[in-house]
């Protein structure tokens, strides 16, 4: 709530328009109280009496109608009478009615209808009486027993009753006119009353006000002066002191204590503040006396400035403590590509803070480069089981086309997912980095985290891709030279083992061969003997003589060029030669004792026996041999 400033000067104005209000407040009630009592006499005086006279008029009107209605039966000669009750019958009480009727209207509503009621009884009592001053209006009338016997019981009956009501009826409303006369004197003796205690309350009160006018004056002057001279002694001393939690007024030296008292505080959360960035706690809340406050908006210009190269340093220091990390990380995993890919990927997301992340190789030992998922952090593997990636393809393609890093904040939906065993939810961001040196991609780093990379954090990770880009260039020609080394021993190994298995078939071949040598010796000997022991003829799928061996062209007494070309029938008759045709051409050897003829005319009978020596379709040959041993000569 907004204070009110009251200066002083209105202060004292106010405490003398106070006693003004208080005599002029004292006055208003004076005339308040004495019009209220003229009200009231003037109310006493019109209405309250002149309805009690008026009722007592009333009540008096209805016994003299009482008495002269029974002088008017009993009293035959009494006219005086008998004129009274014809003039109130005549005036006297429209007279009287009409006067309580203008008073009534000032009268509660209860006793407007009492009277309403009194009124109604007493028109029917004057028509009773009216009936009965009719019947007994002549002397004649007084003489008929019957009728005057029957006036006199309504007399009684109707008359008297009526009237004892409506006079009860009358003492009872003049009986609460009286206690209004009684109610308007208490009233006008309490209005003097209130008069005189508002005329005593009012010079006390002026009293009560002007001392505490005084005090509150002097109170609101010296108290803050003195707190004001104390704060200022101190402060001259270069102390700061307590806040005493002092109440101050909103006057002129009231706000001077309380500027003064602002001024203490807001140095004290100064030399906090001070102290506080002493601290390194740049953190620390403060608030300048003003926006004009010199010292306050130069401390908080320090804090931002001392913050922003804590900050500066904090960063540097990570970066630095980062690349340190990671350079250990490649010397010490250099040995293995799939180990390296761990420990970089769990290392890198672990350290970033990240929830996912994967490391991509290029594979290059296929003619068709591509990109494929050596390790992961927290990643969906299945994803990329057996899928490859090639340049451009997606995201990660794209990042290895372009030689550029990739990072987004607005993640298309369904593009990845971080899962727990809770559930799953979509990355706030995804930061893809290639790993290149001297413009040569190795691979490319995909992570993906619930909170935004800060720019640091994406320059450190492009800064540590370069390095490992290089241990991975080193790492996979290590592999390759390792490789290469292996495939070199192994292929001396096999090259040792073909030397000894070729040096064992050597010797094996050069004892076949010593083997075959003489084997083909042997063979030639015994060749040699079948040749010169044995008939052998060859001949084609024509079964024409195409050799025919020296002791065969001795028995026959021919030379080779005379049956060389010549068919078979030359030596054999043509029933033999049917038959051999029949198996020889579909493989079979052909066996038989045949008769052989030579030039002189000599027939011999020997064994023949023939094969297939050559299946050419169109060079087929048959060796044919006849047994020697088992020539018989006819």
């Amino acid at each position: 709530m907004k204070k009110v400033n009251i200066r002083i000067s209105q202060k004292i104005m106010g405490g003398f328009l106070a006693i003004i209000f208080i005599f002029i407040l004292n006055a208003v009630i004076g005339l308040f109280s004495l019009k209220k009592s003229s009200d009231i006499l003037q109310e006493t005086s019109q209405i309250v009496d002149p309805s009690k006279e008026a009722l007592n008029d009333f009540n008096l009107l209805s016994i003299n109608s009482r008495m002269y209605i029974t002088n008017w039966v009993y009293l035959r000669a009494n006219e005086e009478d008998k004129t009274a009750l014809k003039k109130i019958h005549q005036t006297e009480y429209a007279a009287l009615k009409g006067r309580i009727n203008a008073l009534k209207a000032s009268w509660e509503k209860k006793q407007q209808q009492k009277i309403d009621a009194v009124f109604s009884k007493f028109d029917s009592l004057l028509l009773v009486e009216a009936e009965i001053m009719t019947d007994l209006a002549s002397f004649e009338d007084y003489e008929d027993e019957a009728k005057k016997f029957s006036n006199q019981m309504r007399i009684d009956d109707e008359v008297l009753p009526k009237s004892k009501q409506i006079s009860l009826q009358l003492n009872d409303i003049i009986k609460s006119q009286k206690n209004e006369i009684t109610r308007s004197d208490a009233a006008l003796l309490s209005s003097f009353d209130n008069l005189r205690m508002a005329i005593l309350g009012s010079g006390l009160l002026c009293i009560v006000v002007g001392i505490l006018a005084a005090f509150m004056l002097t109170r609101n002057i010296t108290s803050p002066i003195n707190y004001i001279r104390d704060i200022i002694q101190q402060l001259g001393k270069g102390e700061l002191p307590q806040d005493q939690k002092k109440k101050f007024g909103n006057d002129e030296i009231g706000e001077m204590a309380e500027a003064v008292n602002k001024l203490v505080t807001g140095l004290r959360s100064t030399s906090l503040f001070a102290e506080n960035i002493g601290n390194g706690h740049y953190q620390a809340d403060f608030a300048p006396l003003s926006n004009n406050d010199v010292l306050g908006n130069a401390l908080i210009n320090m804090r931002n400035n001392l913050e922003k190269v804590a900050e500066d340093d904090k960063q540097r220091n990570w970066t630095t403590e980062g690349i340190a990390k990671f350079s250990e990380i490649l010397r010490s995993n250099n040995d293995t590509l799939s180990k390296l890919s761990d420990d970089i990927i769990s290392n890198l997301v672990k350290y970033v803070k990240a929830n996912q992340g994967g490391l991509f190789i290029i594979n290059d030992t296929e003619q068709d480069h591509y990109l494929e998922l050596k390790a992961c952090y927290a990643w969906d593997k299945k994803k990329y089981l057996e899928q490859k990636i090639y340049e451009g393809e997606g995201l990660t393609g794209q990042a290895w086309q372009e030689k550029e890093s990739i990072y987004l904040t607005e993640v298309p939906q369904n593009y990845i997912s971080i899962t727990s065993g809770l559930g799953e939810s979509n990355p706030r961001s995804i930061l893809i980095v290639p790993l290149k040196v001297n413009e040569q991609i190795f691979g490319v780093i995909e992570l993906a985290s619930f909170n935004e990379f800060a720019e640091f954090e994406v320059e450190f990770i492009e800064k540590i891709a370069e390095s490992i880009a290089s241990t991975i260039s080193t790492v996979k020609i290590n592999e390759q030279t390792q490789r290469l080394l292996q495939d070199s021993t192994m292929l001396t190994e096999q090259m040792r083992a073909q030397e000894e298995e070729m040096r064992q078939n050597m010797e094996e071949l050069q004892a076949t061969q010593e083997e075959m040598e003489r084997a083909q010796k042997d063979a030639k000997a015994r060749e040699i003997i079948f040749d010169k022991t044995q008939f052998i003829v060859e001949f084609d799928n024509q079964f024409k003589i195409t050799y025919a061996n020296q002791p065969l062209q001795s028995f026959l007494h021919v030379e080779s060029r005379e049956i060389l070309g010549k068919p078979i029938q030359v030596l054999l008759d043509t029933n033999y030669i049917d038959n051999a045709k029949q198996l020889l051409e579909i493989g079979n050897i052909w066996s038989e004792i045949v008769q052989l003829k030579n030039k002189n005319g000599e027939k011999i009978q020997a064994k023949a026996s023939a094969g297939i020596i050559s299946d050419d379709e169109m060079d087929g040959k048959y060796l044919m041999i006849f047994d020697g041993p088992e020539i018989l000569r006819s």
